[in-house]
Order: C-alpha cells, then structure tokens, then sequence
C-alpha cells in the first residue's frame, strides 16, 4: 500500500482533534515504546503534532477543532508513519529534547536528553545538594560532568550556578559535537568547556567542588530486551558490561583523586543500587527518593570515597 493511498485515505481526518485520535491509535496500533521525554501514546501524539504545527507545546486545548491545511495534514501524516515505520525516538525525529524548561538540540550522535540528576537539579534549584555545598569555603567554583552526551546538564549546572566554571567530559567526539551545538545555542562558550576523552583523563590536575555523571549503567541483560526505539541511540552511551558498572568502577576509583576535600559526586545508576550497594559494601552511599526517583541517583563525598578498597 503505497504512502499517497495512505493519505488519502485519511482525508477526512480534518481538524487537530481528529489527528490526535488517529495517531494515539496508530501509535498504540504499533506497540511502540515511549521512554524518551513522553510516557503515553497520547503525550506522544500531542507533542508531534503541536511541534509539527508550530504551535505551543503547552497549549493542546484551544487548537484541537482548528480544521487543518492540506499541507499541514500531510505533514502530521509524514511525521507520524515516520514515527511508527522507523521506531525512531520522537527527539530524532524533530531534533529537540526537553528537560522542565530546558530545550536541547539532539540527533542520532548523542543519547537523547533524559535524567533524574536533571529533574532533580531543576526541582527547586538543587536544594538536594546544598547541605553539601554549605559545607564549602566557598560557593562552588568548579563543576564536572562526566559522559555529558549532549551537554545537557553541564547546561543546567551553568544555570543554576552563574560563577561557576563547568567542564563537561564524554568519550565520544560526535556527542560531543551535538554538545558543542548546544552550548553555543545557549551562549555558554565561556563557561562551559568540553573535553573529548574517557572520563578523567582529560582533565589533568584540576579539582571540582562538584562531579555530576549520567554515565552507561544498563547490564548486558536488559540491553539485550530494550525495545527497538532505545536501538537508534548510540551504544557506548546505554550498555556497561555483565553488571553495569564498566564506567562507573573506574570512575569510583578515581574521582577522589578529582574532588576537593570537601566535594561531592553525584551519579545516576537507574535500577542498579543493589549491584552498585554488592560492589562496594563499604561505602556509605546516601540514595536520593522521590516519587519519580527510588534510589537511583546517589551521593558520596570526598571522605566517603577514602573508604574505597581498589
């Protein structure tokens, strides 16, 4: 069946409405997967079409009786079978993630914007962490972020902390790439600078107040069953070994040797914290819960990490 019968097929879907209810039940029609900035067929389906026609992505109701141009069909049926055909998360379709307010460019060279650190940064301006940052001489003067994909927290951390100076660190020069679009989209060229390498090697001597990662942390096993949408995103920045922990061991082991002496690490390990809690018994994580967050974020400082037995 060709794609021009398909459309005209559809002729009679004439307003905002109409398409909104053909894409939920094209999208769920089709199994897909939504994991990637929206939960539900119908969150999907409204922010396509809303981004498609240029209207306000917090605005659904008073469009939804607008009848439609015929050029503007055809493009909510071409962004939609594009959708369902390629299986291609929403944000490479249309090249923009959101984090709260926070709008990101993205494509197939970096994973797509999504993080608890960042709800939770975001979520009353990082008052999780200021215990720790009161305890500084000084408010915090430097920040990492460790596998920064496409920059999209080290973006946040300049935000929330205008004086300090963010480096940003990722293992893969096209994420990078995508990084540096962003940075420059928000004028931060000046303060936040990225580095292309592994982690930490990088960076030289220089200490920080504050590392923050998002790092790979899904186990070979549950790579092995992600739905075909999370199949676009780049690998090195899903999958981490049999348990998970191929980035984050290595990064353990050495961020003390980063940190001041009254620093903080903060990682998000998603599912992990009984892998992370079994390899590494005598360190006294402190989890971060929420109803959107079980224990998948946590902190450690300076002193915590001397307790590390390499």
């Amino acid at each position: 069946m060709s794609e021009l019968f398909n459309f005209n097929n559809l002729i009679p879907l004439s307003t905002v409405r109409d398409w909104l209810r053909w894409a939920v039940s094209r999208f769920n029609e089709a199994e897909l997967h939504f994991g990637h900035g929206s939960s539900t067929a119908y969150d999907e389906a409204a922010y396509l079409i809303l981004h498609t026609l240029h209207l306000p992505l917090n605005q659904l109701e008073p469009y939804l009786d607008a009848h439609l141009a015929a050029e503007e069909r055809k493009a909510l049926f071409n962004i939609i079978e594009a959708r369902v055909k390629t299986r291609k998360p929403a944000a490479y379709l249309t090249h923009e993630a959101w984090l709260k307010d926070f709008k990101f460019y993205v494509d197939e060279r970096a994973i797509v914007p999504r993080s608890l650190i960042a709800d939770m940064l975001l979520d009353d301006e990082a008052s999780f962490i200021q215990p720790w940052i009161d305890t500084m001489p000084d408010n915090p003067k430097h920040i990492l972020d460790l596998c920064t994909g496409s920059g999209c927290l080290a973006i946040i951390l300049a935000h929330l902390y205008p004086e300090t100076e963010i480096h940003a660190v990722d293992l893969s020069e096209q994420a990078l790439e995508v990084a540096k679009k962003n940075v420059h989209d928000y004028n931060l060229e000046q303060r936040v600078k990225l580095f292309h390498g592994n982690l930490f090697a990088p960076l030289g001597n220089q200490r920080y107040d504050i590392i923050i990662s998002n790092p790979p942390y899904v186990t070979e096993e549950s790579v092995a069953k992600l739905p075909a949408e999370f199949l676009h995103e780049p690998a090195m920045a899903l999958g981490a070994g049999a348990d998970g922990l191929d980035c984050i061991r290595p990064m353990l082991e050495q961020a003390k040797n980063y940190l001041d002496p009254n620093g903080i690490i903060v990682v998000e390990v998603g599912h992990n914290r009984d892998i992370v809690e079994l390899a590494y018994p005598q360190i006294p994580f402190i989890w971060f819960e929420s109803a959107e967050n079980e224990g998948h974020v946590f902190l450690l400082s300076t002193a915590d990490l001397e307790e590390l037995v390499i």
